[in-house]
């Protein structure tokens, strides 16, 4: 089985900083057309992302879940979207279980779902994204829609990572 682990924020969704309020969510162009095209090809989809809002005391595990659930509605695709969704509240310098660049979300997702690593992408905005596939054994893709930065660039150019403008640039090429 194939599959796609998709970070939120800067690729699905306008990246916010600690976004807290389903108010605030705007969807990145293409965004349902790019999820639409993954379905219809048979890719099972995965959100993953890294919510440090929650471990800073800035906003609440609820929160993060009303603005999914937002996300979910602009999207206005047939519900679940998702097969699992991952929220991270680690912030940094709190042990990590699952925040990214942890791969513990993807290994346990490809077990429970037998999905073959081959056939699994992680496509996301910055270097932790990328270090979650590498980890993990699956394929990295960068969008350039989020906060990436100079840094991530190259190295994701060096390790002829692919990259594209946006998710749905990236799902136009999938098979």
């Amino acid at each position: 089985m194939k599959a796609l682990f998709l970070d939120r924020d800067g690729t699905l969704i306008v990246d916010k900083v600690y976004l807290a309020d389903p108010g605030g969510v705007e969807l990145i162009a293409g965004a349902a057309e790019g999820l639409t095209r993954a379905r219809a090809l048979g890719y099972r989809l995965f959100l993953f992302t890294n919510q440090s809002g929650i471990g800073r005391g800035l906003h609440t595990l609820e929160d993060s879940h009303r603005v999914n659930a937002r996300m979910e509605e602009m999207l206005g695709l047939p519900r679940p979207i998702f097969e699992e969704i991952c929220i991270a509240p680690e912030a940094p310098g709190q042990p990590v279980v699952y925040r990214k660049p942890s791969p513990r979300f993807i290994l346990e997702a490809i077990g429970r779902h037998n999905l073959d690593r081959a056939q699994c992408w992680m496509v996301g905005d910055s270097a932790v994204d990328l270090g979650s596939a590498t980890a993990a054994g699956i394929r990295p893709a960068l969008v350039r829609t989020g906060k990436t930065n100079p840094d991530t660039l190259s190295a994701a150019v060096a390790q002829k990572v692919p990259i594209f403008d946006t998710f749905a640039d990236f799902a136009k090429t999938l098979s």
